[in-house]
């Protein structure tokens, strides 16, 4: 055992001895400092602490470097702790998102001392809440030498599958104005409620692109997601807000997808309150075709959003590669199978020490 982890006995032990470190985001520095003390007992790593977020690193000299990262807080408990194991699966929070990926890749990082790149693992706190206080998001803006790379492994939940880049994602205010009036003579104002109307029937006959790239099909979506507006049940409304959120495929950017908005809603008021960008997948990049053989099973594009978009950012392809159902995170019934932590182990870790394992 190194430090207070079982980072040498297996996986699971190890995935439940994170569950049971009670890690809400901005209380990470118990679990950082346990991390931290396996980290540091590996000759083979140098080692960097920043906040909460560590960041380990082999120096072999070697022609490529994969990151490897993982997130170590979860969102609030929920009745959900200690772990335990009912039949085939390991129950807790966090169990799946993502302290069983955190367990793979901290036994990596500890037990492969000479890997066939050169790696470097990344361990980041407050994923879980907004992205100005994200661990690995204040790398990339502050120190962006720390994840230099050819390739990057976020150990999201992935049902043990390879999940490449993600999909962009940007949320917008859509305002109509109109005049006040009395119900009772509401021909003397302007229905800022009914002013949205347009915008919902072009909504509902939207037709969503499905570009393809490298390969995989993405599949866009816009969507109103909250209406408000309203000033007293005997008034007619002089403002009313849609909010709309649209899931784009990677291969636009931010400014091209608020571009294709403006044109969508022309004529409207428009506020952004959210934008991130998507991820490419790279799948063509040698690192990201090897690893993509070595799983062994067909890759699938990522709708939903994840931090592999931070790598994007810096020009460095990835993919979600991770135990456990993404479907399951938040839930209080989070739990991840065993065999998803053994299978992940024993894919990645095989990878990185150039045995086959497909």
């Amino acid at each position: 055992m190194s430090g207070d982890l079982p980072v040498d006995s297996d996986v699971v032990a190890l995935t439940a001895a994170l569950v049971d470190i009670e890690s809400v985001s901005r209380a990470e520095q118990r679990i950082a400092d346990a991390v931290e003390r396996v980290l540091r007992a590996a000759p083979h790593l140098s080692v960097v602490r920043d906040g909460h977020t560590l960041v380990a690193r082999t120096d072999l000299g070697r022609p490529e470097r994969v990151v490897v990262a993982g997130h170590l807080d979860t969102v609030p408990i929920n009745d959900n702790l200690p772990s335990r194991i009912v039949g085939d699966d390991l129950w807790g929070c966090g169990s799946c998102d993502m302290k069983g990926g955190v367990a793979v890749a901290l036994r990596a990082a500890a037990g492969i001392a000479d890997p066939v790149r050169d790696v470097t693992y990344v361990f980041y706190e407050a994923e879980e809440v907004e992205a100005s206080a994200n661990g690995l998001g204040r790398l990339a803006r502050e120190r962006p030498e720390l994840l230099d790379g050819d390739f990057a492994i976020l150990m999201e939940p992935s049902v043990a599958g390879v999940e490449a880049g993600c999909q962009g994602t940007i949320r917008i205010d859509l305002t109509t104005r109109g005049e006040r009036a009395h119900s009772a003579r509401s021909w003397m104002g302007v229905n800022a409620i009914h002013g949205l109307e347009p915008a919902l029937r072009t909504l509902a006959s939207y037709e969503p692109r499905r570009p393809v790239i490298d390969g995989l099909e993405y599949h866009e979506g816009l969507n109103a997601v909250a209406v408000s507006g309203g000033v007293a049940g005997n008034v007619v409304p002089d403002a009313a807000t849609l909010t709309v959120n649209f899931r784009f495929a990677p291969d636009r950017t931010e400014d091209e997808a608020l571009a294709h908005l403006r044109e969508v809603f022309d004529g409207y008021e428009i506020a952004v309150t959210d934008s991130a960008p998507g991820a490419m997948p790279g799948l063509d990049r040698p690192a990201a075709a090897d690893f993509v053989a070595a799983i062994g099973a067909e890759p699938r594009p990522k709708f939903g959003w994840t931090d592999v978009a931070q790598f994007t950012r810096l020009g460095i392809p990835a993919v979600n590669y991770g135990p456990g159902d993404p479907l399951l995170a938040h839930k209080q019934d989070e739990h991840v199978p065993l065999a998803h932590l053994r299978d992940v182990e024993r894919a990645l870790h095989g990878w990185l020490r150039g045995a086959p394992t497909a």
